[in-house]
């Protein structure tokens, strides 16, 4: 998967699921959506818009026929005429959509009774409805007995909406005691289960059903050619009278009309309605995908897709009269598309520009974080990289960095600050030792971008869990790796303690000058032992500092924090004048001794440094090649001329310049070919595993081939136990340095133990 598509931290899916269908329940049950449902279905049914079959005719009591005929209600035996005269002209079935539950002038109940007698194919109007009052009884308007014994009977009410719009109607009622088919039912002689309902198709064009004037029948003006073989739906159509509804997509219209569309549907087949809950429960399953899919890309397809299928597929089922609702389901996408967009447009200001992975602000705000632990990675040359780099490269040396933080934990949710700062949470409970040993590894191998291998050097910090805030907690966490990288350690843990100090951090620089003068500040020395030979041939000069309150400040601390904040030129004078005066002194006893210095690139560029050196040796009467300047930082030297400028005038002097931590910069062979160097310094985090682990073994045998093809001489630091030493013997190494060979001491110490050693081997 692609960084770029990583998901910025946000809440369990399954909370945002859970709350969404709980939502999607009560807007399906409560009907929220019926305004929203209706216009959509009046939409879809543009697309499979089809004529009527046309077996189906409708005769409107309309105005033309009340002008012709007289007011409404007609006499019965004006009814009964217009039986006669369709039964004349081959009807199939009449069908009055008209009240005959009250009776009028008996000769014209008695002539329509008649002519029903006489017909036989007339189907009469009734109901059921329930009355007002404290009885609530049902009412049943059935026609006159004498009626509805020469007819067949059929249910003529609706249950409409708020726009009086009718989209349901009944297979068939119980009317007085026994089952009565709606009108459409009568019509397209289809029977269904007594009070349920079937959706009407209001695709079918309700003006490709036939309809005439009532009074054209009468008058003969519509005769056969237009009756004959058809069911004859007779009602009002006429706003003097009422019995008005809406048709979804035409507008207002008629009963009657309901009638005609609804028994045309049923001729179509029985319809099939499947409700809101199954598209509901589909749109549930299609957002929990999304939900709990990791790529950017595929939530958008897959709540694209959902959307999408929920508003064309109905189309198609609804052409074979299988009916859904879909506003639920609808609802259920737009509400968590709705909800990641957002949370997609909040998350811009919270990612990384360059990896698009969440940033430090989005670790900020993550409330899980305060219960796990903080794990802070800080790639320590990730700046000189950077800015080496083509501009276009960046995202692949993340893409690689991040792809190895991974490891292990391919879930792992990674946060990326600026300046090569990667963050994540861990469970507390989980052992970081080993994990963190095994990313450290990972990254003794170069990483390659546009062709080129890169190394990478990295420190993690941790941070358990102290209840403060995640901003605190992450600047300590990365204040724990930059003590690790300074320690020479692979990772640390954040000490609480070091809190209290933080006035004293703040303050030390301003100290540190002050202490060196008072003479608080010390030099103590490490000797470093030729192992061909097996003699103490030199030493390194470390600053040590010895506050009066404070007790022993640790090298790592001062120094870095003077280097850093570009003080160190006091410290590394006065580290010079002592380490120069101490070897002069031991080399009037025992010829040949030398000293180390460790010099910062930064002062480099001092111009007056040169002439300071050369005074100091001439003052104390120590040869130039008895002194040994140590570069650190010399990943800044490979492409500042001043600094090899510089470099090249302290060799003319005679100085021994030396790489130190070889093995931990941007591009070591770089080093080699641009700084003239008398010798390599490898560094510890190397030699101490060559023991036991074969790679670091093969480094430094490599290095140490390398160094003396080039006529250098090689310094293995870290050699903490004899095997080592064993080791290094069998690589054929120059010098080594460590507690082996013996701890930092005292120039005192120092030189007791060079003259006993000089004593044995004159002895």
């Amino acid at each position: 998967m692609s960084k770029r598509e990583k998901i910025v931290a946000e809440p369990p899916p399954w909370k945002l699921l859970l709350w969404t269908a709980i939502a999607g329940l009560v807007f399906g049950l409560i009907g929220f959506g019926e305004i929203a449902e209706d216009w959509l279905r009046v939409a879809r049914n543009n697309f499979h818009r089809h004529d009527a079959s046309g077996r189906t005719v409708i005769l409107l009591i309309d105005d033309k026929s009340l002008h012709e005929i007289g007011n409404w209600p007609w006499p019965r035996k004006v009814d009964g005429q217009l039986i006669d005269k369709l039964s004349a002209e081959g009807a199939k079935g009449i069908f009055f959509d008209l009240n005959s539950s009250f009776p009028s002038d008996s000769a014209d109940d008695r002539a329509f009774a008649q002519a029903l007698r006489q017909s036989g194919k007339v189907t009469l109007f009734t109901r059921s409805r329930n009355g007002r009052g404290s009885a609530a009884r049902k009412i049943v308007d059935l026609p006159v007995p004498a009626f509805a014994a020469n007819a067949k009977l059929a249910v003529g009410s609706f249950h409409y909406n708020y726009q009086n719009a009718v989209w349901q109607v009944l297979y068939s009622a119980r009317v007085g005691g026994r089952t009565v088919p709606s009108f459409a039912s009568a019509i397209a002689s289809v029977g269904g289960t007594p009070n349920t309902q079937f959706r009407v198709d209001y695709s079918i064009d309700p003006t490709s059903i036939p309809s005439y004037s009532a009074g054209d029948v009468l008058t003969g003006a519509i005769g056969a050619r237009e009756l004959a073989g058809k069911d004859i739906l007779i009602g009002i159509g006429t706003d003097v009278v009422g019995d008005s509804y809406f048709i979804p997509g035409y507008g207002k219209s008629f009963g009657v009309n309901v009638h005609a569309i609804a028994a045309e549907t049923l001729r179509a087949g029985k319809p099939v309605d499947l409700g809101w809950f199954a598209a509901f429960l589909v749109s549930l399953a299609a957002v929990a995908l999304a939900l709990y899919t990791r790529r950017l890309r595929t939530r958008l397809a897959i709540l694209t897709t959902s959307a999408s299928a929920l508003l064309i597929v109905p189309a198609f089922l609804e052409a074979h009269l299988i009916f859904a609702d879909i506003t639920p389901g609808l609802f259920v996408v737009l509400v968590v598309g709705t909800v990641l967009g957002w949370r997609r447009y909040r998350a811009r200001g919270l990612v990384n520009p360059v990896s698009n992975l969440p940033n430090l602000s989005s670790l900020r705000h993550n409330r899980e974080g305060r219960s796990q632990a903080l794990v802070a990675a800080r790639i320590l040359n990730y700046e000189e990289i950077v800015s080496s780099l083509p501009s276009d490269k960046e995202l692949h040396l993340v893409e690689q960095i991040a792809a190895r933080l991974n490891v292990g934990a391919p879930g792992r949710l990674l946060y990326h600050g600026d300046g090569g700062i990667f963050a994540w949470f861990e469970e507390p409970r989980h052992p970081f030792g080993n994990h963190l040993d095994a990313l450290h590894s990972l990254f003794r191998n170069p990483a390659r971008v546009a062709g080129l291998p890169i190394d990478l050097t990295i420190a993690f910090g941790v941070e358990v869990g102290s209840g403060r805030s995640l901003t605190n907690r992450l600047a300590s966490a990365l204040v724990a790796a930059d003590e690790a990288a300074h320690d020479g350690l692979k990772w640390k843990y954040h000490n609480p303690a070091s809190l209290e100090d933080a006035s004293w951090k703040l303050s030390m620089l301003s100290q540190l000058d002050d202490a060196i003068d008072r003479g608080e500040v010390w030099v103590a020395y490490q000797p470093k032992l030729n192992i061909a030979s097996r003699r103490i041939i030199g030493a390194e000069a470390l600053a040590r500092w010895t506050h009066p309150e404070k007790g022993p400040i640790a090298a790592s601390e001062f120094v870095a924090a003077a280097e850093q904040h570009n003080r160190i030129g006091k410290l590394t004078d006065f580290v010079l004048e002592k380490a120069v005066a101490a070897a002069a002194q031991i080399n009037k006893r025992t010829d040949g001794f030398n000293v180390a210095v460790n010099l910062s690139a930064r002062l480099l560029s001092d111009k007056g440094f040169t002439l300071r050196l050369s005074a100091l040796l001439a003052r104390h009467g120590l040869a130039p090649n008895h002194l040994t300047l140590e570069l650190t930082e010399t990943a800044a030297l490979v492409d500042s001329g001043e600094g090899l400028d510089m470099i090249g005038r302290l060799r003319d002097l005679g100085i021994n310049i030396a790489i130190d931590d070889y093995g931990t910069g941007q591009s070591t062979l770089d080093y080699l070919k641009k700084i003239a160097a008398n010798e390599i310094k490898i560094d510890q985090s190397f030699v101490k595993g060559i023991v036991d682990n074969r790679s670091d073994r093969l480094m430094v045998q490599s290095t140490i081939s390398l160094a003396h093809s080039l006529g250098r001489k090689v310094v293995a630091e870290g050699v903490e136990h004899r095997d080592i030493l064993d080791v290094l013997v069998e690589l054929e190494c120059d010098i080594a340095q460590g507690f082996a060979v013996g701890r930092p001491m005292s120039l005192d110490s120092l030189a007791k133990r060079v003259a006993t050693a000089r004593k044995r081997n004159v002895a």
